[in-house]
C-alpha cells in the first residue's frame, strides 16, 4: 500500500426500484474537503493517465464499469517512493480510493462497456496543477496489457 492512499469499502443499497451507491460523505473519517465532483468516461480498453496532482487530493469512485487503477508513488520523501499499486475498482468491486498529492495514478478500463468514474477532489480544477505523462511512457514503470497466469 503506497503512504496515503485509502481504499474504503463503499456500500450499494439495492432493492426492486434499483439502488443507491455511496461515494463520500462529510462526516466520514477520510472526508477532507470538498473542491469539485466530475466525472469521466474510458470506452473498453482505453487507458487515462498519467497524472499527478501538486495541489488536490482525488477522491475515485467508479460507478459504472471495471477499472484497474495503476498508482505510483512520486514523492522522495515518502516511505513508499516508486512503489507501485494495483487495484481493480467497480461495480465488482465497489470501493473509494484516496489519491493523494504526488502520486501518479492512471486507470484503464478493463470491462466490455463505457467505465464511468467519479472524483470528489479537494479542489476545483486549475488547468497548471496537474502534470501530464505518456501512458506508455517511461515516467511510470508499469505496463497496462493484461497479464494471464
Amino acid at each position: 500500500m503506497i503512504e496515503g492512499v485509502k481504499v474504503v469499502p463503499l456500500k450499494k443499497i439495492c432493492d426492486e426500484r434499483g439502488m443507491i451507491m455511496h461515494m463520500l460523505k462529510s462526516t466520514d473519517e477520510h472526508f477532507e474537503k470538498f473542491g469539485e465532483v466530475y466525472f469521466s468516461t474510458a470506452y473498453p480498453g482505453v487507458v487515462k493517465g498519467w497524472h499527478e496532482h501538486k495541489k488536490q487530493v482525488q477522491f475515485y469512485v467508479v460507478i459504472e464499469g471495471m477499472a484497474k487503477l495503476a498508482l505510483y508513488d512520486n514523492r522522495p520523501k515518502s516511505k513508499t517512493y516508486k512503489e507501485m499499486m494495483e487495484i481493480c475498482i467497480g461495480e465488482d468491486n465497489y470501493q473509494l480510493v484516496r489519491i493523494p498529492t504526488g502520486v501518479i495514478n492512471g486507470y484503464k478500463n478493463i470491462g466490455t462497456k463505457t467505465l464511468i468514474l467519479a472524483n470528489c477532489a479537494t479542489l476545483p480544477h486549475e488547468p497548471d496543477e496537474m502534470l501530464r505523462y505518456e501512458p506508455h511512457g517511461d515516467k511510470v514503470p508499469y505496463k497496462w496489457g493484461r497479464v494471464d497466469r
